[in-house]
């Protein structure tokens, strides 16, 4: 970059320059949705309406309040696949950055590497690491958009280019955890077909895998014990949430005649597994979230702020942030001096990383619930749901998110934006100011529990 152009100091500083990138991103997106070629009917979409569905696009989250193949025209359409399109690259690569410059320091013009916590990845050349992104992004969301293109023409009479644009744009959403959807009720009208709900639901759990661990997959595929700690621990908690997830609303809604009740066997297994596997991310539904027990909306808020992958396109704390929680809990109640997983110990940096970051999305998430209550006539339920939804960018939501208003869409504006870069920044921030003092404070024990 020329000398004259160079940014800010302030503005150089590693924990700065994806926030900035996803707000420039929001700000054309919503200029680009303003205009009046962008939305079907007569005249231009209002700058709330344009910014929100920008946020939710660019953030990869899926929330609307508006219907997004009836309100928006086909140029409309285009823009919002663009945006998480990008929103999806974009969030892989920027998080992969940091995750370099934490481990070693690197200015951004000499490598990048595809890292988040941990050193799964080796450094390398950025035209070879980028390679290997746009790879296995392009390649999983044309594997994916050919099934559903077949599925939708064959299977469904779909016109070809109709069942084209169709496979295209949920074959990208799926992959990215966007949630958006070319059909009014999402994928409700498919809710018994395995061959367009299967491809979409693999797209989204490989999506929300994170690059670092398919680098590390992929460059061990059979040696499983050559697999870093941060994939071991990555495969291992999304397998056993998606299980956890899948029983327990089987569980739940088994006799529900509003969601899986009318089902056969089969078809429960699929919805439960679905909605299981949505709800880390996906923002799909194919069953009516507003209809479903309480008990099934409660495990949907543990899986939705636990969220995906480290360096995904999912949302949420992330997986490996909520197992060293629970094996720093579970050291804590043994007795063990040093926390470990998988046969690897466990720093104490990584700890207070795990405990800020979570701890600083219950707050955000209970500060924003608190605003919605008092800015909307919503119970706390749905309000939960919603800010929930909002801040792991999943996009599932019990069906009131168009009524909220100004007040309340602009709070989840805000709590899409933090949710997809504060825990990358915040992690980030952590490790760049981390150094030893000269001297250490007497000790002492407060009593706590």
């Amino acid at each position: 970059m020329a000398k004259g152009t160079a940014l800010p100091r302030t503005l150089q500083h590693p924990a700065r320059l994806v926030p900035l990138a996803f707000l420039l991103a929001i700000a054309l997106g919503t200029g680009v949705l303003m205009l009046p070629a962008a939305r079907a009917g007569e005249g231009s979409a209002p700058f709330l309406t344009a910014l929100f569905t920008a946020t939710s696009a660019v953030s990869v989250t899926g929330l609307a309040i508006v219907d997004t193949p009836t309100y928006w025209s086909g140029f409309g359409q285009v823009v919002i696949l663009a945006l998480f399109q990008a929103g999806g690259l974009g969030i892989m690569s920027g998080a992969t950055l940091l995750g370099l410059l934490v481990s070693r320091r690197l200015r951004l013009s000499t490598r990048l590497v595809a890292q988040a916590e941990t050193r799964c990845v080796e450094l390398g050349d950025v035209a070879a690491v980028l390679r290997l992104v746009l790879l296995a992004t392009f390649g999983v969301e044309l594997v994916t958009s050919a099934v559903l293109v077949l599925r939708f023409r064959l299977g469904y009479g779909e016109p070809w280019a109709e069942a084209a644009w169709h496979g295209l744009f949920m074959g990208i959403a799926a992959f990215t955890n966007s949630g958006f959807s070319p059909y009014s009720d999402s994928l409700v009208g498919f809710a018994a077909d395995p061959v367009v709900l299967g491809p979409i639901m693999a797209a989204v759990i490989l999506g929300g895998i994170g690059f670092p661990a398919l680098h590390d997959m992929r460059r061990n595929p059979r040696r499983a014990a050559k697999w870093s700690l941060h994939t071991k621990m990555t495969l291992f908690g999304t397998g056993l949430l998606f299980a956890g997830g899948t029983a327990a609303v089987l569980a739940y809604e088994w006799g529900n005649p509003a969601t899986l009740g009318p089902a056969g066997p089969a078809g429960k297994l699929l919805g439960a597994a679905f909605h299981s596997a949505m709800t880390r991310s996906g923002g799909f539904n194919a069953l009516d979230i507003g209809q479903m027990r309480p008990e099934t909306l409660a495990v949907s808020y543990v899986l939705m702020m636990i969220g995906g992958g480290s360096a995904s396109t999912a949302g949420g704390i992330k997986v490996t942030t909520f197992l060293v929680l629970g094996f720093v809990v579970w050291a804590e109640i043994r007795g063990e001096p040093d926390v470990t997983a998988f046969g690897r110990r466990i720093s104490r940096e990584v700890q207070r990383q795990a405990l800020t970051i979570a701890l600083l999305a219950v707050g955000f998430v209970g500060m924003a619930t608190v605003v919605l209550l008092s800015v909307t006539d919503l119970d706390l339920d749905d309000a939960l749901f919603e800010t929930v939804s909002a801040f792991a960018t999943v996009g599932l939501s019990t069906g009131v998110t168009a009524d909220l208003g100004p007040a309340g869409h602009a709070v989840l504006v805000v709590l899409m934006f933090l949710g997809r870069v504060g825990t990358i920044t915040v992690a980030t921030g952590i490790a760049l100011q981390s150094r030893q003092r000269p001297y250490r404070y007497p000790e002492e024990r407060p009593i706590v529990g």
